[in-house]
């Protein structure tokens, strides 16, 4: 088992910045791909980046490439999202996972989520 926990999200108007952490603990963070998803309200939850268990390679959602950026710290079992030029349709819940995978929005270990209001 994996245990995720979030933080950093809040409110924050267009244009501005937050730095989302998950925090992991139990079995080995670090055999796993860390994936950040969200989830807007009436909506299906959506990618948004990943990285691979090295960090060697980061994947990212068209909507968000060029503005987020996805890091981990496997010393300190510590992912991170930092999202910038942040928009109005950024609002969501944002989950953190551990996975094998990359993309599957079920697969893996999941957090509870941190809520990222982006007000216009």
């Amino acid at each position: 088992q994996v245990q995720l926990v979030e933080s950093g999200g809040g409110l924050v108007q267009a244009g501005g910045s937050l730095r989302l952490s998950c925090a992991a603990s139990g079995r080995t963070f670090s055999n796993y791909a860390m994936r950040w998803f969200r989830q807007a309200p009436g909506k299906e939850r959506e990618f948004v980046a990943a990285i691979t268990w090295r960090g060697a390679d980061a994947y990212y959602a068209d909507s968000v490439k060029g503005r987020f950026t996805i890091s981990r710290d496997n010393a300190k079992n510590t992912g991170y999202l930092q999202m910038n030029s942040l928009k109005p349709e950024d609002t969501a819940v944002y989950y953190c996972s551990a996975a094998a995978v990359i993309y599957s929005p079920v697969a893996g270990y999941w957090g509870k989520g941190t809520l990222v209001t982006v007000s216009s």
